[in-house]
């Protein structure tokens, strides 16, 4: 009946004094329904009531699926500037975008930093992504990957180059040719957060930065593959400083020997794992000529330091 405009005035009122027995997030709602009444004295008064009730009843609130228009754009134009708020209606589906760029906007650099990475999020409200790219707390290289969002289908020469690098059987991997081609950045990145292992290993080689990050943020992603990726050296820097910064990843003697060995990996990456490589490796690396000379250099000192403890 509020929805629909409908409710008599006596329900209106009990909802305005607090006579009616609500949840603190059904009255917020319904307050923020009535607050656009066209009766001026309701209107007034529940916009009254609303300054009363905690931040925690909005809240709530905007974890329903199916909120009220009029609750999204009272929080939008009343609590803005409370974190928890511009949270909760930036992630809502429901949101309308006028809503959403209004709040974008005023994230904390913090929430809008970690909006701009889930890139399951990103990826199914492109929208979003194109209001977040304007915010002024998001850092350089994640306006980058934003931007990358927006472009179209892969290249399909190089996209069967990339599938020659995958074992597996020939019809299935051009199937998956045929499949991809067909993608937007933004269909390639749900593949990648949601599809199977055959998928991962053929988009952990796209040529877009933020596909590549995609696959990193799949559930479905084993240590295993992760232990293949590793070495692989058409992968972006980024994607390489997940691996070697997350600390499951780090325990996993196989990733860090393969990050070692890897000549994309960054240098500040691959001294900082040097001290985990066994010495065997080390003596490897000493005469590898395809990571830095720094690396070299430092895996020759770390392997003398190690036989003279053991002479």
């Amino acid at each position: 009946m509020f929805r629909t405009g409908r409710a008599p005035i006596e329900r209106k009122l009990a909802v305005c004094t607090g006579a009616a027995p609500l949840a603190p997030e059904d009255r917020a709602e319904l307050l923020a329904i009535l607050s656009a009444d066209p009766d001026k004295r309701i209107a007034e008064r529940s916009a009254s009531s609303l300054l009363s009730l905690p931040i925690s009843a909005f809240t709530a609130a905007l974890a329903r699926s199916d909120a009220a228009p009029q609750l999204f754009e009272y929080c939008a134009t009343n609590l803005i500037d409370k974190p928890e708020i511009a949270s909760a209606l930036v992630r809502h589906q429901g949101a309308p975008l006028p809503v959403l760029a209004r709040v974008a906007l005023h994230l904390p650099e913090e929430e809008a930093r970690a909006l701009a990475n889930d890139l399951d999020l990103m990826s199914t409200r492109p929208e979003l992504a194109e209001i977040l790219r304007s915010s002024p707390a998001i850092a350089p290289d994640q306006r980058q990957m934003l931007d990358e969002m927006g472009q179209g289908a892969p290249d399909s020469a190089v996209l069967a180059e990339v599938l020659k690098e995958i074992e597996g059987d020939q019809e299935k991997k051009q199937s998956l040719l045929q499949r991809l081609s067909r993608m937007r950045v933004v269909e390639r990145m749900q593949l990648a957060i949601k599809g199977g292992r055959e998928e991962r290993m053929a988009l952990i080689r796209d040529s877009c930065k933020v596909v590549q990050r995609a696959v990193m943020q799949s559930p479905k992603l084993s240590e295993r593959e992760v232990e293949g990726f590793a070495g692989i050296s058409s992968l972006s820097e980024d994607v390489l400083r997940i691996i070697a910064n997350a600390r499951n990843y780090r325990k996993n003697y196989a990733i860090v020997r393969a990050l070692a060995f890897n000549p994309k990996t960054p240098l500040d990456v691959s001294l900082r794992l040097l001290p985990m490589v066994h010495v065997p490796e080390l003596r490897s690396l000493m005469s590898n000529k395809n990571i830095p000379e720094t690396l070299r250099t430092t895996a020759t000192k770390l392997f003398r330091q190690r036989t003279d403890k053991k002479d």
